[in-house]
C-alpha cells in the first residue's frame, strides 16, 4: 500500500548537477522580482491562439470562474481579458476554519493586439473552464485600379 503524498518535484532519485543552474536561471530571468510584485506562477492565465486561414481562435483556460466574472474590453486595438475570482478564506467568519489554502484568488489579465481582426465579427463562449473566442480576419483591401492618361 502507497502513502498519499504531495508531488515534489525536487525529490529526485538521482543527481543531477545542473539541476540547480537550471532552477537559478529560471528564477533569475523568468521572475527576476520574485513574488514581490505579484508575478508568480499563477500571474497569467494560459492561452492557446489557433490561426485557422480566414479566423483566428483564442482558448484560454479559465478553470474555477464564473462567466460574470470575466470581462472582455476592446480598446484601441488591443483586447484585455480580466477575470477575477474571490475566495471564501477572506471571510473573518471563516478565516480560521481553513488548514491550508493552495488554491490561487485574485486578478488575472491578459492583453493581446487586434489590429488585423474584424472586431466586429468577434464571438465568445465560455464553456467547462474555457474562454473560446472565434476572432475574424480583417479581409485584405484590394488596391483600386486606376489608368492614367499619358500627357
Amino acid at each position: 500500500m502507497y502513502e498519499l503524498r504531495p508531488y515534489d518535484s525536487n525529490n529526485k532519485l538521482y543527481y543531477n548537477p545542473f539541476r540547480e543552474m537550471d532552477e537559478l536561471e529560471r528564477r533569475l530571468f523568468d521572475e527576476p522580482f520574485g513574488t514581490f510584485f505579484g508575478n508568480g506562477d499563477i500571474a497569467e492565465f494560459k492561452t492557446d491562439i489557433r490561426d485557422e486561414g480566414d479566423k483566428y481562435i483564442l482558448e484560454a483556460d479559465l478553470p474555477g470562474f464564473d462567466k460574470k466574472d470575466i470581462h472582455l474590453d476592446l480598446t484601441d486595438n488591443t483586447l484585455v481579458i480580466n477575470a477575477e475570482r474571490h475566495s471564501e478564506h477572506e471571510e473573518t467568519s471563516k478565516k480560521n476554519k481553513y488548514v491550508r489554502v493552495e488554491r490561487s484568488y485574485g486578478k488575472y489579465s491578459r492583453r493581446f493586439d487586434v489590429s488585423n481582426i474584424d472586431i466586429d465579427q468577434m464571438k465568445a463562449k465560455f464553456e467547462n473552464g474555457v474562454l473560446s473566442l472565434t476572432m475574424p480576419k480583417k479581409q485584405a483591401k484590394l488596391p483600386d485600379s486606376k489608368r492614367l492618361e499619358i500627357d
